[in-house]
C-alpha cells in the first residue's frame, strides 16, 4: 500500500529495496514467492476497482478469502488512497514531443476465462466510493493526449511501412468530424484500405478496465476486419498500446449495461 500510494502521488520508491526489507522479516519466502504475492494483490486491488503498481501485473487466480478480506482492510486504513487515485484520474496530460514508437506497439493481455465466478461474501466486499476507471474514462484532457499519440503513431507506421503518402491522408475524424462515428482515427492499410481506430488511454497498467459507448461496441461488430481499437497505457510514464481486432467482446468480458470492457 505505501508503495501504491507513492505511485499514485507521482513520487519515486524502490521496489527491491521493499523486497529485501519483505525478506529480512519473511525468510523462508524467495524473492520470486514476494513478487507473485504482490502480484496476487494487484488482482484484488483491480477487482475492487483500484489501480494496481506498475509492474506487478495481475494474476488471474489467488486465495480470494483470505487475501480480499486483508487487502479490503489495508484499502479502509488508508484514508488517502481516495484522494490521490482521484487526483490521479483526474489529471491532464500531455503528448510527448519525441516518443519511441519503435518500442511502443505490444502484446495485449490474453482473452479473460468466462467462466462464472461467484461474488466475495458480503463481509468481504470493500465498498469503493465511486468508479475511478468511468472517471479516468471521463479525462478529457487524457482522451484527447492519447488520440494524438495515436494519430502520430499511424502517421509513423505507415512511414515504415514505405506508403507516406497514405500517411499523409491520416485523419483524426473525432474532431474533424464531431464524435459519435464510433471510432476516433481512420487511418489505412499498406494496400489502401481503411482502417478505423477508437482510442482508449489510461495512466494505469494494461490490464486496467475501459469503457466503450454501445455505438462503438456495434460498429465494432460491423466493420469487424477493419476496425483497431487502440488501447494506451502507462501514458504518463512511458505509453505503449496495443489492438483489438473486430468486436471488442471476442477480446474482452464487455458487460452489457456498463460497457465496461476488462481483462480480469
Amino acid at each position: 500500500m505505501a508503495m501504491l500510494l507513492l505511485e499514485l502521488a507521482g513520487q519515486p520508491f524502490n521496489k527491491t529495496a521493499h523486497r529485501r526489507h519483505l525478506q529480512q522479516r519473511l525468510p523462508a519466502r524467495s524473492s520470486g514467492s514476494i513478487e507473485f504475492k504482490h502480484a496476487n494483490i494487484s488482482a484484488v486491488l483491480l477487482e475492487m476497482g483500484y489501480p494496481y503498481i506498475r509492474g506487478y501485473q495481475p494474476r488471474a487466480n489467488f486465495q480470494r478469502e483470505l487475501l480480499v478480506d486483508v487487502v479490503g482492510r489495508h484499502v479502509q486504513r488508508h484514508r488517502l488512497l481516495d484522494d490521490l487515485t482521484r487526483s490521479a484520474v483526474e489529471r491532464p496530460a500531455v503528448v510527448a514531443e519525441h516518443a519511441d514508437f519503435e518500442r511502443v506497439l505490444t502484446q495485449p493481455p490474453p482473452r479473460p476465462t468466462l467462466a462464472v465466478r461467484e461474488p466475495p461474501p458480503k463481509h468481504l466486499q470493500v465498498p469503493v466510493k465511486r468508479d475511478y476507471f468511468a472517471r479516468e474514462a471521463q479525462n478529457r484532457s487524457l482522451g484527447e493526449a492519447g488520440e494524438l499519440f495515436a494519430l502520430k503513431f499511424e502517421r509513423w507506421r505507415l512511414v515504415q511501412q514505405g506508403v507516406g503518402q497514405l500517411a499523409e491522408q491520416v485523419r483524426h475524424v473525432s474532431v474533424e468530424d464531431g464524435d459519435g462515428l464510433g471510432y476516433d482515427i481512420l487511418s489505412f492499410e499498406p494496400d489502401g484500405q481503411e482502417r478505423f481506430i477508437e482510442v482508449k488511454t489510461t495512466g494505469f497498467g494494461e490490464r486496467t478496465p475501459f469503457y466503450v459507448s454501445a455505438n462503438e461496441a456495434s460498429f465494432a461488430r460491423d466493420q469487424r476486419d477493419r476496425f483497431r481499437l487502440y488501447r494506451l497505457f502507462d501514458f504518463r510514464a512511458s505509453p505503449r498500446l496495443f489492438e483489438l481486432v473486430g468486436p471488442i467482446e471476442q477480446h474482452c468480458q464487455l458487460d452489457a449495461v456498463t460497457f465496461r470492457a476488462s481483462f480480469a
